[in-house]
């Protein structure tokens, strides 16, 4: 299979249009069909249903598409290893980080890190739960930051711890909830959890911890502003890093609430694929990372 083949491929699913994939790639129409085609012949399968509204992957195709995906993006790690192994130091860095670290490590870790490697561009995402791994072990990132989920799968991570960081249950401010003082009291309270699915999360976590069935949840939200908007409503309960809690931002509209099973406690860190370390890139994002914790003192701040 040749690689621009499989580089029309993929842009033939994204696009869900052969003419605006023919655009992305740079070739015309009928170039673009004959690529498909021969991918199609080689193979001997039906790659893309065609119709008059466009494109889509057939279950073969699917199956192509991801695999292409993946290759593609290990063919472009390998020249982003070569040039930095020349010294020039290019190419992009993803990173998915949960609230708190986009408050506390990444505006000093990224003002040190962009000052010393200005051709190095970042993408950054904001991630509520990190414990689902997926777009890390597919490549689409290459640092998470956030609580270290326990356990990890053994050798296929890398992990940094960066600081200490308390779970606090918070409602909003005028909430009757706020009179709760243990989990027991919660158990019919309306949670919103910042999982995918429902089954996993940071407020899941703190009631295993105590032998408690988690309640279901009444809303799943991977935002932010949804998290913080649904709880100052005073309808629902939630889990929140204590520093978000107490930010002036959020303060006025949040109550804590002083359950005696305490906060959930965890540890702050970055957790990169072992292949990753191989980048140089991906070291000295490391580095950073932890001046900028060090530098805060963030270890050392009370109610972190």
């Amino acid at each position: 299979m040749k690689l621009n083949s499989l580089q029309a491929l993929v842009a033939a699913v994204d696009e869900g249009s052969l003419r605006a994939a023919a655009r992305r790639v740079g070739v015309s129409q009928p170039a673009m069909t004959k690529m498909i085609r021969e991918l199609e012949v080689e193979l001997e399968s039906t790659l893309l249903t065609r119709s008059i509204k466009g494109v889509i992957p057939t279950p073969q195709g699917t199956v192509l598409v991801e695999q292409a995906r993946k290759a593609l993006r290990e063919l472009d790690d390998a020249v982003v290893r070569i040039d930095h192994l020349n010294g020039r130091m290019v190419g992009e860095l993803g990173i998915a980080a949960v609230p708190l670290a986009v408050l506390l490590l990444i505006p000093e870790t990224l003002r040190t890190f962009a000052r010393e490697f200005p051709d190095i561009q970042l993408r950054i995402r904001e991630a509520l739960y990190i414990a689902e791994l997926r777009d890390l072990r597919q490549g689409e990132i290459d640092v998470a930051l956030g609580p270290i989920p326990d356990p990890l799968p053994a050798g296929e991570f890398h992990v940094e711890s960066l600081m200490p960081i308390r779970m606090a249950v918070v409602v909003g401010r005028a909430s009757p909830l706020a009179r709760a003082r243990s989990l027991h009291d919660l158990l019919d309270a309306r949670w919103v959890y910042t999982s995918v699915s429902g089954h996993t999360g940071y407020a899941q976590t703190l009631f295993a911890r105590h032998g408690i069935t988690p309640p279901e949840p009444a809303a799943m939200v991977n935002s932010t502003l949804a998290l913080m908007t649904l709880i100052c409503s005073g309808e629902f309960v939630g889990l929140m890093p204590l520093p978000l809690a107490h930010h002036p931002a959020a303060a006025p509209w949040l109550s804590v609430v002083p359950i005696r099973e305490g906060q959930l406690e965890m540890t702050l860190g970055a957790i990169v694929r072992q292949e990753a370390l191989l980048k140089p890139v991906v070291r000295q994002f490391l580095a950073h990372l932890q001046r900028a914790a060090g530098q805060a003192g963030l270890q050392n701040l009370p109610g972190t």
